[in-house]
């Protein structure tokens, strides 16, 4: 079930709308007159007998005054009382806080984060599924295709979280999971590195992952079975 803000305009109108097609109840999302609703519209090239690929992506709204942010922790806590896992999205628009997503401790829900921005303000979290971009901004390195580096990175990110696990995707290089006393996995990238398009390839890792430690899975199994998932999606 969806947690949120739309605005109350076209883009929000036709979300909520695209969202009870599919039968996903919308209760739990608030409509905010003072906010926009965050669009994307994505420029595409290629030829008829090709797969398209994004050129460039230009990114509007989203950005409202944190003084005026909804409450949502009432709504949140009525929903956690029953959930089993609880997935963190911070696109860095001001919904999504550290003591929001915190709540999920006081119920005993595995809560997964990916956060764009400020993935250091996520402690306490059951798992968090960052690209490498974002570890890199995060530590203020770069990791590039020194292993060791990212061996140093992932540990460090892992203890400075307090996680049980950590995912950390890395495009073509595929995915490193690491756990407290466990080994570092090394996933290689699942189908071709011919990447198309890399839009959803996070939230699709994130979604699968959540939806896996869910249903009982280890979090290697969740990792290999996002791993799938976030391979079929930029194909």
């Amino acid at each position: 079930m969806p947690v949120g803000v739309v605005g109350h305009d076209d883009e929000g109108r036709q979300l909520l709308e695209y969202f009870k097609k599919l039968g996903i109840d919308t209760r739990a999302i608030h409509i905010a007159k003072n906010y926009r609703t965050p669009a994307k519209m994505r420029i595409l090239g290629g030829g008829v007998h090709s797969k398209r690929q994004q050129i460039v992506r230009i990114d509007s709204g989203g950005a409202r005054d944190r003084d005026k942010r909804p409450e949502l922790t009432p709504v949140l806590d009525r929903l956690l009382r029953s959930a089993q896992a609880l997935l963190v999205s911070d696109y860095g628009y001001g919904t999504v806080t550290p003591e929001l997503a915190a709540r999920a401790s006081q119920y005993g829900v595995p809560a997964t984060v990916d956060s764009r921005f400020a993935l250091g303000s996520f402690a306490g979290m059951k798992a968090a599924t960052p690209n490498e971009s974002e570890v890199e901004a995060l530590l203020g390195i770069t990791i590039g295709s020194d292993l060791e580096k990212l061996e140093w990175a992932g540990r460090k990110v892992l203890r400075k979280l307090d996680l049980a696990a950590l995912l950390i995707t890395r495009g073509k290089d595929g995915m490193a999971l690491f756990e407290p006393r466990r080994k570092t996995l090394h996933i290689p990238i699942f189908g071709s590195s011919e990447i198309v398009d890399v839009t959803g390839a996070g939230d699709t890792v994130i979604a699968t992952f959540t939806l896996a430690l869910a249903s009982g899975a280890s979090y290697e199994q969740a990792a290999r079975l996002s791993n799938y998932a976030g391979g079929v999606v930029v194909m």
